[in-house]
């Protein structure tokens, strides 16, 4: 029969202290490396975010970090939380961090797992204060209660979660190696800086307006949209939100707009550019996805977007997704995009640009490696989901106490 866990305290189990309170006016004494809010992430430090602040010798010896320190973010997202393991030979932390330190032992993984458990499951609300900023007050998180089970059960409890954090930290760090890589080939091939084995000739000068088209959109608010008419909808938000430039329209879940409301809006066919024509932030002028399949039903352009038609002898398909990083193309748009608050994106911007490009046939090669490099990452991606939906089924079961690891004396 499976016995239910003793139940302590976080103050009981964990000294716990908040960081030095950092004031450039009034502080003085030696730099020294130290760790803010923003570089703990969900177990891990992000080492590009650690400051530099002077500490005082009786700074030092209060706030110097040790390997297995636990820090905890007070304020911003409530919980957060990240093992410290000596990333740096010397390191300190600051007030917006609670260092959480055991007093009998208690396994850290095991405690990290709780923090995530907790902030997911809308636990910590209950122990806020909130005034101006919502913050975790030292005073209400000691008095939280922790599961206590077994020192042998803790340690398996950890080591099974840390197994699948370790998991998820190396998918996300080949993401973004992945990424630093299309990010190099994006730079080389679509400038000409690097050329394709095969390919040699000059690249001409290409005035977009003389070779597109435009399809009519039409303007509906979310509201007006659905999840049961057969005709699809392209929103402004969806090219914002996605990743991939190209768009699978006849596969991929999108809104959908009843037909009399789609009287006067264009059909979008295989190889239509689609802009996002407004944006409140600069990285996403000129975000747009090209159309790789239309459902039978159609599939129409909507709120806030251009939808270009290029003349396939000059821009293949396939290529013309990646015209948002071409960096001349991106320079352009930034020099003449109109609003302040928010950018506006024009058919006659669009129209007015005049790039240097290859002919269609390296294009057509250019564009290959680079959907290559997006599928590595796409896969990539769902793995992670996985990895992640792996970890929350786990953290449910056994955090909760509902499933027990053998071997761990957890049944009588």
């Amino acid at each position: 029969m499976t016995q239910p866990w003793p139940v302590s305290t976080v103050g009981e189990q964990f000294e716990v202290h908040l960081g030095k309170m950092l004031d450039s006016a009034r502080n003085v004494g030696f730099p020294k490396p130290y760790v803010g809010n923003r570089a703990v992430q969900w177990g891990w430090i992000d080492l590009s975010a650690v400051g530099v602040a002077p500490l005082t010798q009786s700074d030092i010896r209060r706030f110097r970090l040790r390997n297995g320190d636990l820090l905890v973010c007070e304020g911003g997202e409530i919980g957060r939380g990240a093992i410290w393991r000596d990333q740096l030979s010397e390191c300190y932390y600051q007030k917006a961090l609670h260092r959480m330190r055991p007093k009998n032992g208690y396994d850290v993984r095991l405690m990290l797992a709780l923090l995530e458990y907790w902030s997911t499951g809308g636990v910590f609300p209950n122990y806020v204060t909130q005034t101006s900023i919502a913050h975790l007050p030292r005073d209400k998180f000691i008095e939280m209660p922790l599961p206590l089970p077994s020192a042998a059960e803790q340690a398996r409890i950890g080591e099974v979660i840390q197994d699948v954090n370790d998991l998820i930290h190396a998918l996300r760090r080949m993401i973004a190696k992945k990424q630093a890589i299309r990010q190099g080939l994006r730079q080389q091939l679509l400038t000409g800086r690097t050329r394709l084995p095969g390919y040699s000739g000059s690249w001409r000068e290409v005035s977009l307006g003389r070779y597109v088209s435009y399809v009519n959109t039409v303007a509906l608010s979310r509201a007006q949209l659905d999840g049961e008419s057969p005709v699809r909808y392209v929103h402004y938000g969806d090219i914002h939100a996605r990743d991939s430039p190209m768009l699978d329209a006849a596969r991929e879940a999108l809104p959908r707009a009843s037909s009399t409301l789609l009287r006067n809006a264009g059909r979008l066919k295989v190889g239509d550019l689609v802009f996002a024509d407004v944006s409140e932030d600069p990285d996403g002028v000129g975000k747009s996805v090209e159309v790789t399949s239309v459902p039978d039903v159609g599939v129409v352009p909507g709120l806030h977007t251009i939808a270009a038609r290029f003349e396939k002898a000059v821009l293949a398909d396939g290529f013309k997704a990646y015209l948002q990083f071409v960096p001349s193309f991106r320079e352009t748009l930034h020099r003449l995009v109109v609003g302040t608050k928010v950018l506006a994106t024009t058919r006659s911007l669009i129209s007015s640009i005049t790039l240097t490009l290859p002919n269609v046939d390296e294009q057509r090669a250019i564009a290959s490696v680079l959907t290559d490099a997006d599928r590595e990452i796409a896969v990539l991606r769902v793995r992670l989901a996985k990895a992640r939906d792996v970890k929350q089924g786990m953290m449910q079961e056994l955090l909760a106490g509902r499933t027990r690891l053998p071997g761990t004396g957890s049944t009588a």
